[in-house]
């Protein structure tokens, strides 16, 4: 594997600067590009770099404490417990610290095919399945698994944490057949896991329409929860019946971030990254294949692609 950086024409008119740090020979390539779209013109976006090399890449996620990120691999199907999933760390600079930093099958490590991530101080939380791991975001030690599959866990697939430290998991019920078809025995639901790790079904029913991704929006006290099986970005709160539908959108949505008082959302319908405000949806990026649970670096602006069916992650400046 090797680094390429390109610079964009326009940039080098203004200044001519080089990459943060370049990375070690050996690992994925990175190639930086530009791409802006601006509908409406406030709403804009640039590919600064695309780092390749993974595998079946699923969710990023920004550790601000390390100043890192996180890429989950599930490496096979979203569904097999075949023991060879593992987490990423990727530098800011688009270099690969570690590209198995956690591992299934080695010290310790249970990990199948891991989706959503998120974190609660030094412990990394991933969803896996039918069980949600913890591991030691320095280290990579394995801390804790929880089993949901007595419960019926189907598919775990996000998650998020609330102030209080619980844990919330979108379960989006589906199955894979032997030739790929996606199935949908359900049900939908939410997931709630307590400090005291007693887990709870918090939300079920088709009005979660295939729950995918969920962020914890803090101004708003509520969870926001996209659909892969609708088209609408839902608000919903812990006590609710019933989410509420804030937005339409394509569709097929996958992963969701709040920040700056924006909702991103990205859509493998058509294979965008849009922002909701005040229930209007606006295409930010386009072009992105598969765009699967996405992050956000709060420090540089960034929104952080993973593409599930490229094996790569690109990261976009805002």
């Amino acid at each position: 594997m090797r680094v390429h950086w390109l610079i964009p024409a326009a940039l080098l008119s203004v200044a001519c600067q080089p990459p943060d740090k370049q990375p070690a020979s050996g690992q994925p390539s990175m190639v930086a590009s530009s791409t802006a779209v601006a509908t409406p013109a406030p709403a804009t976006a640039t590919k600064v770099a695309t780092v390749e090399g993974f595998l079946t890449p699923e969710s990023v996620l920004y550790d601000s404490t390390q100043d890192i990120y996180f890429v989950s691999n599930i490496n096979g199907s979203p569904t097999a417990k075949d023991g060879n999933g593992f987490i990423s760390r990727l530098r800011p600079d688009g270099a690969v610290e570690n590209l198995k930093f956690i591992e299934g099958g080695h010290n310790g490590v249970t990990l199948n095919a891991p989706k959503g991530l998120a974190l609660a101080g030094d412990t990394l939380w991933v969803a896996d399945i039918d069980a949600v791991r913890a591991f030691d975001a320095k280290t990579g030690a394995p801390l804790d698994t929880i089993s949901l599959a007595a419960l019926g866990a189907v598919f775990l697939n996000d998650i998020a944490i609330a102030q209080t430290g619980a844990l919330y998991i979108t379960d989006t019920g589906i199955k894979f057949d032997d030739v790929g078809n996606v199935l949908h025995p359900g049900p939908d639901r939410i997931f709630r896991i307590g400090p005291d790790r007693r887990v709870t079904e918090a939300a079920r029913g088709d009005t979660l329409g295939r729950p995918n991704g969920i962020a914890l929006d803090p101004v708003g006290k509520r969870f926001i929860v996209v659909e892969f099986g609708g088209k609408s970005v839902l608000a919903w709160k812990p006590m609710d019946k019933a989410p509420a539908v804030i937005a339409k959108g394509a569709g097929g949505f996958d992963g969701v971030v709040v920040a700056g008082g924006k909702i991103y959302v990205s859509s493998w319908t058509d294979s965008t990254v849009a922002t909701y405000e005040t229930g209007q949806e606006v295409k930010l990026i386009t072009g992105v294949p598969s765009p699967a649970d996405i992050g956000y670096d709060g420090k540089r602006n960034r929104l952080l692609i993973p593409i599930f069916t490229g094996n790569r992650v690109e990261i976009w400046q805002l």
